[in-house]
């Protein structure tokens, strides 16, 4: 993948009824080959407690939608259904409770990443929380 393809652009988060809706706009367009994932990643002011929630594509169409508790080391699957994209837009829902323990003065940031690679990281976040 060159550095060309699928830069994260910005990324926001809402919450609609209880679930969270993130929302990730590159430019370029979802690889259409080899591995790539966008994600937010969420931290307590200390960083001791933190979240990741993911959204993996493989040749250029979604197969995992998750959550993952860094400091519990558990990953949550989510239905696909939740996860819609176009070639420069992705949003993923998620549980409420995907962002639990981080409390309100929360660190949020986005990142992507291509073919195990870290691609981006530290990627602002408009959030509507």
């Amino acid at each position: 993948m060159s550095t060309d393809d699928a830069l994260l652009k910005q990324a926001s988060i809402k919450t609609q009824d209880s679930t969270l809706v993130a929302t990730f706009d590159i430019e370029g367009a979802i690889p259409g080959s080899g591995a790539y994932v966008v994600g937010l990643m969420g931290a307590s002011p200390d960083y001791s407690f933190q979240r990741r929630l993911c959204i993996e594509f493989m040749n250029g169409e979604a197969i995992a939608c998750y959550s993952f508790n860094r400091d519990q080391g558990i990953e949550e699957d989510y239905d696909l259904s939740g996860v819609s994209h176009s070639e420069n837009s992705i949003t993923g829902n998620f549980p409420l409770a995907a962002l639990n323990g981080l409390g309100r003065e929360h660190v949020l940031s986005a990142f992507s990443e291509a073919d195990g690679r870290e691609f981006q990281h530290g990627v602002p976040v408009e959030e509507a929380l």
